[in-house]
């Protein structure tokens, strides 16, 4: 099933994947500053399915942030850990998301092109981790497909697979879970047609 191959592609194809990204996030940039514009230097970013690091998370710590990229793949970590050598400003863990218990809270947690990569069910269940590792505050920007349905797309040849729930439904989980939606562009055209949410969370309990 495509949607348990996601893991084992980005292992078999970490160094493809790597040729293929921009270095530089050009087409991401108005997003990123968004969504950096509350941030301090000192403060600290969850990447949440990281891949390499690069182009995001390289500009994030050229910010003066400190960033925590998780991902599942230990392929794609090597060459986080190759691109951007160990410094008190980064940290690399090896997990799913799915599984995330960090026991930390972060000033900004960031999602981009990884989250959607889980079934609808997975991706509901992913609200709660977000709100666990969320300070007060905190900005939160993911991707996502532009209405419900599964998409399969392809890489080196192999399925690649995406799920969305509903807008109306993402709506409904950030809320649930003490968020507080600032901005919804599907399919930005700005954005190399990416369907893009930030939001922020208001706090425990909210």
């Amino acid at each position: 099933m495509p949607a348990t191959s996601i893991i084992p592609l980005y292992q078999r194809h970490a160094h493809a994947w790597l040729a293929r990204r921009n270095p530089e996030p050009s087409l991401e940039l108005h997003w990123l500053q968004r969504f950096a514009a509350p941030l301090q230097p000192g403060h600290t970013v969850l990447d949440i399915g990281c891949g390499t690091g690069r182009p995001l998370g390289t500009w994030l710590r050229a910010q003066g942030l400190h960033v925590t990229g998780v991902d599942s793949s230990a392929a794609m970590l090597a060459h986080a850990q190759a691109l951007h050598p160990s410094s008190a400003a980064t940290d690399w863990v090896l997990a799913d998301m799915r599984q995330l218990q960090l026991g930390v809270r972060f000033n900004a947690l960031l999602a981009w092109d990884s989250f959607f990569h889980l079934t609808a069910d997975d991706q509901r269940a992913m609200f709660a981790v977000f709100a666990a590792h969320a300070l007060p505050g905190a900005p939160l920007m993911f991707t996502s497909g532009p209405a419900h349905g599964e998409a399969i797309g392809t890489f080196e040849g192999e399925p690649l697979y995406h799920a969305s729930l509903a807008p109306d439904e993402y709506r409904s989980l950030l809320a649930a879970h003490g968020f507080e939606e600032l901005a919804y562009v599907p399919e930005d055209p700005q954005c190399g047609w990416h369907t893009v949410w930030l939001a922020r969370f208001r706090g425990c309990g909210a």
